[in-house]
């Protein structure tokens, strides 16, 4: 059974940083892509990041590149986002998932397990 927990999320001014994290068991982590999603209140589950299957590749939402750098650790199963320079419209829930789909993907359907989520809120 996969499980993905995700940790790290808080309050945060804006211009501050914070690192998420994922902790992924019951599956062979080496061998999936992985992302990141944000849902805000009252809005859609949004595309933030996702890497690939060996970690050589990844691809950011325009909205977070160049601040956003999303990672993975083989040895403990985790994946990360760090996040800079952050903006109080990345104020969301932040969700992490696994895809089957080696190059990852930024489509949400293209997901097949997600974390519970952790909330970021960023004030000016």
């Amino acid at each position: 059974q996969v499980q993905l927990v995700e940790s790290g999320g808080g309050l945060v001014q804006a211009g501050g940083s914070l690192r998420l994290s994922c902790a992924a068991s019951g599956l062979a982590f080496s061998t999936y892509s992985m992302g990141w999603f944000r849902q805000a209140p009252g809005k859609e589950r949004d595309f933030v990041a996702t890497i690939n299957w060996t970690g050589s590749n990844s691809y950011y939402a325009d909205s977070v590149k160049g601040r956003f750098t999303i990672s993975r650790d083989y040895v403990k199963n985790t994946l990360y986002l760090q996040m800079n320079s952050l903006k109080p419209e990345d104020t969301a829930v932040y969700y992490c998932a696994v895809s089957p789909y080696p190059g990852g993907s930024d489509k949400g359907t293209d997901f097949g397990s997600w974390g519970q989520g952790t909330q970021v809120t960023v004030f000016s």
